[in-house]
């Protein structure tokens, strides 16, 4: 009883971050949800809301925070998948898809936050996106593919990847997850935007700027 007793007030937290999901999953936007709402569809009383977080912008920073966890875990795939230079971009569009598709809330979570009302949920949502740009630099100079550009301008490269790939999320969650057409040509469309980027970043000369 001890133990179970411990285990209740993680499980209320859960359910409550699961439960905002859910809603945002069914097409609400998180700006617009209220307590009440997410803990009716959490299934517990208002009240133990208040145990957990002061208000919903703490609970989007915590779902932030989850957001965060999946981006890493992404970024860990494509590390032990992708072992060629040239089909960098290729694969890493490919695991970002698949990631997308199956955390689809959290990606529609992480949409409607960088447009949202809150600040210091959007304020979250970048510096998760400014660590996800600072980490593709980290690993551009391991692979030693862009040694000509100084720091700031492989820096500005890995801000304007991560941009992209962002601007082709909100195409990728606006069409059904079955329909394999507009998916790939999402695909198409994003491994192109990352290639120009690339081809740019490759004749930029970082010394006369």
């Amino acid at each position: 009883m001890a133990e179970r007793q411990r285990r209740k007030p993680g499980e209320t937290r859960e359910k409550l971050m699961s439960a905002a999901l859910t809603l945002v999953g069914k097409g609400r936007h998180f700006a617009s949800l209220g307590i009440r709402e997410v803990t009716r569809q959490a299934g517990v009383v208002p009240t133990s809301f208040y145990r957990h977080f002061r208000n919903m912008d703490d609970l989007g920073l915590q779902l932030v925070d989850e957001l965060g966890l999946v981006l890493r875990r992404m970024m860990r795939e494509a590390r032990e998948h992708v072992s060629q230079a040239d089909k960098l971009i290729e694969e890493s569009v490919d695991i970002f898809i698949s990631h997308a598709q199956a955390n689809r809330s959290f990606f529609l979570f992480m949409a409607q936050g960088l447009a949202g009302e809150s600040r210091a949920v959007q304020d979250g949502i970048r510096s998760e996106m400014r660590f996800f740009a600072s980490e593709l630099a980290n690993d551009l100079r391991r692979l030693r593919l862009v040694d000509h550009l100084s720091d700031s301008d492989l820096d500005m490269t890995c801000d304007l990847v991560v941009r992209s790939v962002a601007f082709s999320l909100t195409d990728l969650l606006g069409v059904s997850a079955g329909d394999d057409y507009q998916i790939d040509q999402i695909r198409k469309r994003t491994i192109r935007f990352l290639q120009l980027i690339f081809v740019g970043a490759a004749n930029w000369n970082s010394v006369s700027q």
